[in-house]
């Protein structure tokens, strides 16, 4: 034993157990649905829908699921499952794009502060509504301006026609008690994006609550996590389901739901309807920005991540769909209510959570018990996404040292993680606080994902080689990718991710909220930030080639490009056919007596055929290859 063979693999198995599983299969199903299924499922989908086409948006939706979703989901599911590891481990596929993974790391940093700010105000709301009256129902609050006009206040009939004729006079703008009570007392709006005045104390609380529980809820791992999202990721579809039964029941939901579906034909023909839909496929599923790698890192190595890809892709674009019922049903009694068109009451993003929403919910009547149910939805939804993006970060933080200590000490981490995501979202809480937050959502995680998975889509498929790549799916799972998934990873999938690059640059609009323009030098601040998770793939790529050994630069290319020794399955039992462990020199002369049998168990290889070694020790023949 003095070679330190099985030693040796029993510390590598020791290392992986303390690594950590998901307890079972149905915990990572159900971590990668809250994951996927966030707030854009309910503000987002819904508008982007009625807006392009109605029903007529569905098939460009999932022709670019079935196309792009599905496929690039598969890929990265299967790309953590193999290698065991996070976003950073993985790259010994290829470690001189390393720079990848640490783009995912700067993306999911981006999406974790303004993210949980997001949720700290849905927290504020969720508090601030168990009352008797919803603090937005009526005018007569002292942030309240003249022109306020609340659905619920005096004559009915008056109040209706009112509506109507400030609707039609554009100077004269009705605003709702909901937005003033969102502008003037929760955010507290200063005039520009610079004048960050005061930090509003209510909403820096709640994120303190919200850091505190994500934290709670990791604070194991996914051992710890995997428990929770039994709650957080399932309780959001009773509370949608007891929404869409309140909301089908009210007068005026059919007509909202059938501006939601009614199919528009003649859009289909248009790019941007096309665009839209792969942008929302893209966004909506979570891909590259790191957390369904290092959610898969945490599962068996031969568990079916293909079966788990489709399932879970398409739970997520069906509670799209069903959201928008929710959502349409009650906005279109609210514009029955009012008098309206449903476009005059349909918004999307904080817009509609925080304004169209909570106006049309005090409609209703016990208004706040609505109201608690669809803000606790919110946070819900909210927190399944932002234990992801947590574990991303601490989960490649922890691979990268890689030892003992920081193992054990992953506790510490995660804190550390939770702390300083809590500092930076503190400016988020200011007066100015709402338009950073858009600036990040829109700039921090928008083009920059869309680089970040092409060069991933290549790196595996063209560098790393897509034969390669099939055969280590194989090894894994028993079977080799469908032909329909090797024909998408290396031709559609990364055509559809060009497309939507180039839609997305043709389609630039720069940044405005409500009647506010952003100034120049905050959208360079949002460039900035979208280049900086880009650039580390260039940085780390040159780095990379710079250490590699070779006297030309086309051998130290091809050395950085090259997988690395210990890429491959994290166990040695797994650890078969190419991947085989070396033989040290002393075993070499036994190979022509006793072959490698790789195809048996790693068990079986170990008990049939023990081999002796130079100090007369005996050791399993597939030890270290």
């Amino acid at each position: 034993l003095q070679n330190g063979a099985v030693p040796g693999e029993q510390g590598k198995q020791e290392k992986s157990v303390k690594r950590g599983n998901w307890g079972n299969q149905i915990e990572f199903v159900l971590t990668s649905v809250g994951y996927a299924v966030g707030l854009g499922n309910v503000w987002r989908f819904p508008y982007l829908c009625y807006r392009n086409g109605g029903g007529a948006f569905m098939f460009p939706y999932f022709i670019m699921l079935v196309f792009c979703g599905i496929p690039l989901f598969f890929m990265e599911l299967s790309f953590g499952q193999f290698a065991s590891q996070g976003c950073l481990g993985v790259w010994r596929v290829s470690p001189m794009f390393k720079g990848v993974g640490y783009g995912m790391m700067v993306v999911s940093t981006y999406i974790g502060i303004y993210y949980n700010v997001v949720i700290c105000i849905a927290f504020y709301y969720f508090f601030v509504s168990m009352t008797r009256v919803l603090p937005w129902t009526y005018c007569s609050n002292p942030w309240n301006t003249p022109d306020c006009v609340g659905v619920l206040d005096g004559n009915l009939s008056s109040r209706v026609a009112l509506n109507i004729t400030q609707l039609l006079n554009t100077t004269q703008k009705r605003t709702s008690p909901s937005e003033e009570y969102w502008r003037r007392y929760v955010l507290n709006l200063s005039d520009d994006i610079g004048n960050l005045g005061e930090v509003r104390l209510p909403l820096l609380g709640c994120l303190g609550v919200s850091w505190i529980v994500v934290f709670l809820c990791l604070i194991k791992g996914v051992k710890s996590s995997g428990k929770v999202v039994y709650f957080t990721a399932t309780f959001p579809y009773v509370v949608l389901t007891i929404l869409f039964v309140r909301g089908i029941t009210l007068e005026g939901a059919v007509t909202g739901i059938m501006y939601y579906l009614t199919p528009q034909w003649d859009k289909i023909l248009n790019a941007k309807v096309w665009g839209d839909a792969a942008s929302q496929i893209f966004y909506s599923l979570g891909c590259a920005w790191g957390g369904l790698i290092t959610m898969a890192s945490y599962n068996k190595f031969n568990n079916n991540c293909y079966r788990d890809s489709i399932i879970i892709s398409i739970t997520n674009c069906a509670t799209s769909v069903y959201a928008g019922f929710v959502i349409f049903s009650i906005l279109g009694f609210m514009a029955n209510h009012l008098g309206v068109d449903v476009s005059k009451v349909a918004d999307h993003g904080p817009g509609l959570a925080f304004v169209a929403y909570p106006e049309a919910l005090t409609l209703l009547p016990i208004s706040p018990l609505w109201s608690v149910l669809f803000f606790f939805m919110l946070i819900l939804l909210g927190l399944g996404t932002q234990f992801c993006l947590l574990e991303t970060l601490v989960t490649a933080i922890v691979d990268e040292v890689g030892n003992e200590w920081i193992i054990r000490k992953k506790t510490f981490v995660t804190l550390g993680v939770a702390v300083a995501g809590f500092l930076l979202g503190v400016p988020l809480t200011t007066q100015a606080g709402i338009y950073w937050l858009l600036l990040m959502d829109n700039y921090a995680a928008s083009f920059s994902l869309v680089v970040i998975s092409c060069i991933m889509c290549v790196a595996i498929m063209y560098i790393y080689g897509h034969r390669n790549y099939f055969k280590d799916i194989e090894m894994m799972l028993g079977f080799p990718p469908p032909l329909f998934f090797q024909i998408c990873w290396r031709f559609i999938s990364p055509a559809i991710i060009f497309f939507i690059l180039v839609f997305t640059v043709i389609q630039y609009r720069p940044i405005s909220y409500n009647d506010y323009v952003y100034p120049t030098w905050a959208i360079s601040i949002g460039f900035l930030m979208a280049l900086s998770s880009v650039i580390c793939i260039p940085i780390y790529a040159i780095y990379k080639v710079c250490r590699s050994e070779g006297d030309t630069l086309l051998e130290r290319l091809k050395n950085a490009t090259k997988a690395s020794k210990d890429w491959g399955p994290a166990l040695p039992e797994h650890r078969s056919g190419r991947y085989a462990p070396a033989l040290s020199p002393s075993t070499e002369s036994h190979l022509e007596v006793q072959p490698l049998q790789p195809e048996k168990g790693q068990s079986e290889a170990v008990a049939a055929s023990p081999v002796q070694g130079s100090n007369g020790s005996a050791h399993s023949q597939d030890s270290r290859l």
